[in-house]
């Protein structure tokens, strides 16, 4: 018999055939005895019951699967409150709707639901799962994240699609508690900055007496210093993104004395809890040149990701500087060169007094791969070295009080004192700068 509404069934030796959008589905006679087993447990929900069957047929929701084993097993099953999810299902269109209205505001392409189970019917979950095992089965957590997401897209009136990796927005649902998480996630950035002066700090420092708070001596700013890149790059982007705030992941970074030339270092500016995801970022880079000139530039900017984060920090690049040194005594061409020759190779520096406040007290091996200068004065010249990256250069001259070995203070057995330092070369290949990768990048949103 054919109901106007709603799928029909025919009972059939082999079992139950559904037949609902064109798509028929036959459960055996072995399902059919399953399922008996299963309704007699206990009052259960249609999803429940559907989803121990999830893999039989195609093109229906474990709740039409449940709806069409209730019409084959007639008489049985009891009305209640599910025991296995506690009627969880029965509330997703309320965390849907809570879901659609949190996310009203925000700009986004994909999403992922999850759910945290409270204990009760995870114990419930598991024991369902032994009682009644089946390879036709779908886990709760799974069949749940699914219908709420469902729900959720039909609020909407934009598209979106359900991604399993990098969403841009995830929910967490957790019935025990009543709340909705929502995580937007970051924005990424791509690029090279040049810092064209010094005294720029390449992250915002926090005031250390205040620590970021604000005070008399910080002026009430919480900044330990007034200006650095990462804020020139990055107040554009959050107030174009409508963000909360950015972080700047750099190639290693130079020190607040000193200037970063040639084509600048790479960096990858994280814009966190954006509104907006869509940005124009050949403006935005003219706005930045623009806002920063004279102090900080940037080259070409780029969509990148977290993974780009990652190969950013992981990559040690070699560089390239240019230093100004003073002697305790004068020096001629000939010592220098010898002494720049002889410092060539492998360096053993022990974590500089400097920053051994904020890094571990350790012994790193680095290689100085060339070294080049000419003397400007009695007691003055200019060198150009390139190095691994890691390789602290002031250090490498002065000698650090003999935890740099060797050094060319040691060397020329005479005191060495970097006045001034540029970065005129960071060598890391990144796949954002392949011409291929630059132009895929340009078409994201």
């Amino acid at each position: 018999m054919r109901c106007k509404k709603g799928p029909s069934y025919e009972k059939q030796a082999a079992g139950v055939r559904v037949k609902e959008k064109s798509v028929n589905v036959t459960y055996s006679e072995e399902q059919l005895d399953r399922a008996r087993d299963i309704l007699h447990a206990g009052p259960l929900c249609d999803e429940c019951l559907g989803r121990a069957f999830a893999r039989v047929g195609r093109g229906l929701t474990n709740s039409d699967r449940g709806q069409a084993l209730r019409a084959a097993l007639p008489g049985l099953g009891k009305t209640g409150v599910c025991w296995v999810c506690g009627d969880l299902f029965a509330q997703a269109e309320r965390w849907a709707e809570c879901a659609a209205r949190q996310a009203s505001e925000l700009e986004f392409a994909t999403y992922l639901f999850g759910v945290r189970l409270p204990a009760r019917i995870e114990e419930m979950e598991v024991f369902f799962g032994q009682r009644f095992p089946g390879k036709e089965g779908e886990s709760l957590k799974h069949a749940f994240n699914r219908v709420v997401g469902k729900a959720f897209e039909a609020r909407l009136q934009r598209p979106a699609t359900v991604a399993f990796v990098g969403p841009d927005l995830s929910f967490v649902v957790d019935p025990a508690a009543d709340h909705l998480a929502l995580h937007v996630a970051s924005v990424f950035v791509y690029g090279r900055y040049r810092k064209l002066t010094r005294g720029i700090p390449q992250t915002k420092w926090p005031c250390r007496r205040c620590r970021g708070r604000g005070c008399v001596c910080c002026g009430f700013t919480g900044k330990q210093y007034p200006e650095s890149v990462e804020e020139w790059i990055g107040t554009p982007l959050v107030e174009a993104a409508k963000a909360e705030t950015v972080h700047l992941h750099g190639a290693g970074r130079e020190d607040i004395d000193a200037r970063m030339l040639g084509h600048g270092r790479p960096f990858v500016l994280e814009i966190v809890t954006p509104q907006g995801r869509t940005l124009e970022l050949k403006a935005l880079r003219e706005t930045i040149n623009t806002n920063a000139a004279g102090r900080v530039e940037v080259s070409e900017l780029a969509f990148a990701s977290r993974e780009t984060v990652v190969h950013l920090k992981e990559e040690r690049s070699a560089k390239r500087y240019r230093a100004w040194v003073e002697f305790d005594r004068p020096v001629t061409a000939q010592q220098l060169d010898q002494a720049l020759g002889d410092l060539c190779g492998k360096i053993e520096q022990r974590t500089p007094i400097r920053v051994s406040h904020r890094r571990a007290d350790k012994v790193r091996i680095r290689q100085l791969l060339d070294a080049s200068g000419h003397v400007v004065g009695p007691r003055k010249a200019t060198i150009e070295l390139e190095g691994e990256g890691g390789l602290y250069i002031k250090e490498l001259v002065s000698g650090d009080e003999g935890r740099t070995n060797p050094s060319l203070s040691g060397l020329l057995r005479m005191g060495a004192v970097v006045r001034a330092l540029d970065v005129l070369e960071v060598r890391l290949d990144m796949p954002m700068e392949r011409t291929d990768a630059v132009d895929k990048a340009r078409t994201l949103p």
